[in-house]
């Protein structure tokens, strides 16, 4: 019988994969980004860009995709593309080596000032969410204390209930597993 050999889980590669789509989200960075990216067509142009497969809207709904679902790298990031639709973007067929390629001599100037002409939009909708009533728990803190950190618990409130249904899914001995019962 043929000796096991044991391997240490420290050194095994790891399989990152990418997260999941989150419709709401894409669509608000769909709204967001459309009219600013189609503005800096001209400039694209101006630039000797010609509008192919890798143009302007596909390659920053590439980058935006890397960062937000956490894409490990571009070889994931080919296999996605190829797979389902990127934010606005339909699925496409291309070679690694092309999106490799065109990330390295894409223009740096073309992301900035994508998002220098967002920023007036981002400061108007962070305007707009401070004129809000704060929460009265929040609130009673403030009387209380000078500053105060607030975290958003959502995900993990809509967790709970799940995990009450099937509480085998929570680690042995976990805080969560504790609030459960």
């Amino acid at each position: 019988m043929p000796k096991r050999t044991h391997r240490n889980p420290d050194h095994v590669q790891r399989h990152n994969r990418p997260s999941p789509n989150n419709e709401a989200i894409a669509s608000q960075l769909e709204t967001l980004l459309t009219p600013t990216i189609f503005a800096q067509q001209a400039r694209y142009r101006q630039l000797g860009l010609r509008d192919r497969i890798l143009n302007l809207p596909l390659m920053i709904a590439a980058v935006l995709t890397l960062l937000w679902r956490q894409v490990p790298g571009v070889q994931e990031l080919t296999r996605l593309l190829a797979r389902e639709d990127l934010l606005w973007c339909r699925a496409t067929k291309v070679s690694q080596q092309a999106l490799s390629e065109r990330f390295l001599t894409f223009p740096a100037e073309l992301f900035e000032r994508v998002f220098k002409d967002l920023l007036p939009q981002l400061q108007q909708n962070w305007r707009q969410r401070s004129k809000r009533p704060l929460p009265d728990s929040i609130n009673e803190a403030l009387k209380h204390f000078e500053r105060i950190w607030v975290a958003d618990g959502s995900t993990l409130e809509a967790m709970l209930p799940q995990t009450k249904k099937s509480p085998k899914m929570l680690p042995k001995g976990s805080w969560l597993e504790k609030s459960v019962r």
